[in-house]
């Protein structure tokens, strides 16, 4: 595990690391977990959970049957780091980790900067 103040280097393109600190061991940024698999985009939803939020995915999907483009959405449980603030409504990044519980198996990386 690095160092209190010692942020890790994702080098996820648009995201940057927190300026504030955490002693989180499930923090991508300054804990121990790993990020692997997709990286996603979505917008927040729900933040009613200890540490935990519900994060909208929207993504097209092809109807091979009328050859066309469908909007659909999924909605993936979250854990937020404390050293990530965000609210109702933001955009954020997303990526897959580990099983962190029974329905969370995404990280919050941060916001999508625009």
């Amino acid at each position: 595990m690095p160092a209190p103040n010692k942020v890790k280097a994702l080098q996820i393109p648009g995201v940057r690391p927190p300026t504030t600190t955490c002693d989180d061991p499930n923090c991508p940024w300054h804990g121990s977990l790993r990020v692997r698999g997709v990286l996603l985009e979505g917008v927040v939803e729900k933040l009613k959970a200890n540490k935990t939020a519900v994060v909208r995915h929207d993504y097209l999907h092809y109807d091979s049957k009328y050859k066309r483009y469908e909007w659909r959405r999924t909605r993936k449980h979250v854990h937020v780091p404390p050293c990530i603030s965000v609210k109702v409504g933001d955009k954020v990044i997303i990526g897959e980790t580990r099983p962190l519980s029974k329905t969370v198996k995404f990280v919050l990386l941060g916001k999508v900067e625009v």
